[in-house]
């Protein structure tokens, strides 16, 4: 074994003596996520999900969405409750960086389930084969400064790894007010002009990645810079929905 994988392992056996993995649902030491929180998980049923903004029950009427949403279809992974709210603060907060994998497998996983289910436009959901690139909502220059890594950049990395698709990292963005105690409207005009695309991207179908939804207003201007920059198509997924 060569030097360097050889330490590596080492430092990984004394840490987890040291600070034992604990899941991130019930807090039990053994795994990040335990056999009884996984089979809990609040999966979304994509047959039953709006097909604009991701909410869980939304396929014939939704609440949460006016079908006005600036992305061709969302698809969300989970519920915004239990481990999966865990889950993205353990990474973003907690420097969980294992976690970026397995939300990323969530995600894929909630893809390959909504390329069986049309979008409003009466095409999947999701196609793989219609991808030219991953993006991903990035982090503003202070929350990287303050994390030491952008936590969505993991996650597409994961996710790109596991299915094959082209990172396509092209977002920058500008600092904004916190949006958590920020409404619809606020949230909106907060985040308006703060993101931009750095390359061209004409006639480019786009896959954009963010950790949870709420009122679609991050995916909105990171969808209004992609198509500014000549994006034919944007398609979210996120792992988690609030609704």
């Amino acid at each position: 074994m060569p030097i360097g994988a050889m330490l590596r392992a080492v430092g990984e056996s004394l840490a987890e003596t040291l600070w034992p993995t604990r899941c991130v649902g019930c807090d039990q030491p053994g795994e990040l996520l335990c056999d009884e929180c996984r089979a809990s998980l609040p999966w979304i049923e994509q047959r039953l999900a709006c097909p604009v903004c991701g909410a869980p029950f939304g396929f014939l009427t939704c609440t949460e969405c006016d079908g006005t949403w600036p992305v061709r279809a969302t698809v969300a992974a989970l519920g915004f409750h239990g481990a999966p709210a865990r889950m993205v603060t353990c990474l973003k907060d907690a420097h969980e960086l294992r976690l970026a994998p397995v939300m990323a497998a969530a995600m894929l996983t909630a893809l390959e389930e909504a390329s069986a289910w049309t979008a409003a436009d009466g095409r999947p959901r999701f196609d793989a084969r219609s991808v030219d690139g991953v993006c991903f909502v990035p982090a503003t220059a202070a929350a990287y400064a303050r994390r030491g890594f952008d936590h969505m950049e993991l996650v597409a990395r994961g996710l790109c790894a596991a299915s094959g698709l082209p990172l396509a990292d092209v977002l920058v963005r500008r600092p904004a007010r916190d949006q958590r105690d920020l409404g619809r409207e606020g949230r909106a005009e907060n985040l308006a002009g703060t993101m931009r695309a750095t390359e061209d991207l004409s006639g480019a179908s786009l896959l954009l990645l963010d950790d949870v939804a709420t009122t679609g207003s991050s995916l909105a201007e990171a969808a209004r810079a992609l198509r500014s920059r000549g994006a034919a198509s944007v398609t979210a997924c996120v792992l988690a929905r609030v609704w």
